[in-house]
């Protein structure tokens, strides 16, 4: 599950400050921007060069397939006739055009909100445990019980503190919404702006409008907004998003997964879910789609980092916790139907069926195919703190085809790392941009948000690249080429969720950031190199 990056409460309001709206990490890197140098490299390095389409799977909690940057970028299943209700290409899943919805059922029904992993452990726990002593049990089941107790206090933990911060910010967004409404009315305008708010601090003598008046100007400076409306979307996303933690994730009595009608505890079962890949709440998976390859021809929006992926939706990725199951699903899914470059923008504590995911991971190696996946958003150390899908197999060996991606932002300074991002000098390969990230959002609209859950598609854009531009590359090439051509950094910056400051490059194996120019160069050496032989 991914952490909140807002936290409220009545008393106390952190948003989000709305950044400026351009992509800054395509930029060139600087001395003042840690920018991956995406159109130099077109510009210098592959201006002359044909791409070869690569097929880009985006496993996540679903993509909007009409937005304007990204319709023209999907992949298309060539042997399925869309909806025909048939299976025509007899690959399990039916009318499966642009990919497919593992939590989806067969009568068109989506799961959009799960329980979190620690919830659903406790849950199942709880009526073998629940009431009993340590003492009294078997030595075999004491381990489980100490599971039962941990998942216990975690889960009443994060309820209670959710639930807590959900009606705090309920409050503040009613408050704050009749003040704004109030205001408008009474100074006649449609939006109120910081220019708008100033000219009528500057100017009213009654007290009783000018109070509410210096008090949201206020707000908007603190917070770097243009306009009401700004801080009303960074309100309306916190009071949702704190309403699922507290009312759906923590709470152990909510089940959706009778949705999608399989038995979850049958990790052989495949033949579930429908092919609506967008799902009820495609935001996320929307805005990581941009990144790798929103359209760079029609002149809209953004541009992606890749100009010749087809995208592949697989969604799997509730808001909540995703399953083991549909994990290990959606990985043999994309693997099966043609994926090279698999984007996994999730994570959780705890993977009951982790060798399930294992297997589908061995199975992707086994047929040369990347995966990039996103560190997390906890602000601490993966080397010693569990975090899922794991980048070690259970015997601690190294997953080879796996890139696992930090996130990093634009300033090159104490700020350089973002304040969220995991790290771990032995599990996080390398970093990449991941705050204030500029991309695509469902209705074919575009917006900034911040997470690993950026940085890996900036990763996987990188790896498209250079497999349309170099289509003789392995994943392992690629891997080596990416993780070889990462600019290191020496700057000193803040450790993640603490005060500390330590060297940027003791936080991840390469000590750098990711560098499509670098890396093409690499990959233009290693061809003449090739060639000459």
């Amino acid at each position: 599950m991914k952490k909140l990056l807002i936290s409220a409460s009545v008393c106390l309001l952190s948003i989000a400050a709305s950044a400026q709206e351009t992509q800054w990490y395509l930029q060139d890197k600087t001395d003042k921007t840690a920018g991956i140098s995406v159109e130099r490299t077109y510009r210098e390095l592959l201006k002359d060069r044909k791409p070869t389409p690569v097929v880009v799977a985006v496993i996540d909690g679903g993509i909007d397939t009409t937005h304007e940057d990204l319709k023209r970028v999907l992949w298309v299943n060539p042997k399925e006739i869309a909806g025909n209700g048939k299976d025509d290409d007899k690959n399990g899943y039916v009318d499966d055009v642009h990919g497919w919805n593992f939590i989806g059922g067969k009568d068109g029904r989506n799961v959009s909100y799960e329980t979190a992993e620690v919830t659903r452990l406790y849950a199942q726990l709880k009526p073998k445990y629940e009431g009993k002593d340590r003492a009294s049990l078997k030595p075999a089941e004491q381990k489980e019980y100490d599971l039962y107790k941990k998942t216990k206090e975690e889960v009443e933990k994060n309820q209670a503190q959710y639930k807590a911060q959900y009606q705090g910010i309920s409050q503040f967004y009613a408050q704050y919404s009749q003040a704004v409404d109030v205001l408008k009315k009474a100074l006649n305008v449609s939006k109120l702006d910081t220019a708008t708010l100033q000219k009528a601090a500057d100017t009213l003598s009654d007290a009783t409008l000018k109070r509410p008046v210096t008090g949201i100007l206020r707000l908007l400076r603190q917070q770097g907004a243009a306009d009401t409306d700004v801080v009303m979307n960074e309100l309306e996303k916190a009071n949702e998003q704190l309403k699922s933690r507290a009312e759906y994730n923590y709470n152990p009595d909510f089940d959706s997964r009778s949705i999608v009608g399989d038995d979850p505890t049958d990790l052989n079962q495949r033949d579930y879910g429908n092919s609506d890949i967008a799902g009820p709440r495609p935001d996320h998976g929307t805005h990581v789609a941009g990144i790798i390859g929103a359209d760079r021809t029609n002149d809209l929006g953004i541009k992606g980092i890749s100009d010749a992926v087809q995208i592949m939706g697989v969604r799997a990725v509730p808001d909540g916790d995703e399953r083991d199951k549909d994990i290990a699903n959606a990985i043999r899914y994309a693997v099966d139907n043609g994926a090279q470059i698999i984007n996994m923008s999730f994570g959780k504590d705890y993977s009951p069926q982790r060798k399930a995911v294992e297997d589908a991971e061995r199975y992707a190696l086994s047929k040369g195919v990347l995966m990039v996946h996103a560190a997390g958003n906890d602000g601490k150390d993966i080397d010693t703190a569990a975090n899922y899908p794991s980048p070690r197999f259970i015997d601690g060996s190294a997953i080879p085809n796996v890139i696992t991606v930090g996130a990093s932002a634009e300033p090159n300074d104490a700020d350089l790392v973002a304040s969220f991002s995991n790290y771990g000098k032995q599990n996080v390969d390398v970093f990449a941009p991941g705050k204030d990230i500029y991309s695509t959002v469902p209705g074919s609209k575009y917006e900034n948000n911040s997470g690993t859950s950026m940085a890996s598609p900036v990763v996987a854009g990188v790896a498209a690249v250079l497999k349309s531009y170099f289509p003789k590359l392995t994943y392992a090439d690629i891997k080596r080429i990416i993780l070889q051509s990462a600019t290191p950094y020496k700057t000193k910056v803040h450790r993640p969720e603490s005060t500390d400051m330590v060297d940027f490059s003791s936080l991840s194996k390469t000590g750098g950031i990711v560098n499509l120019y670098d890396a093409v160069k690499m990959a233009l050496a290693q061809e003449g190199s090739t060639k000459g032989k």
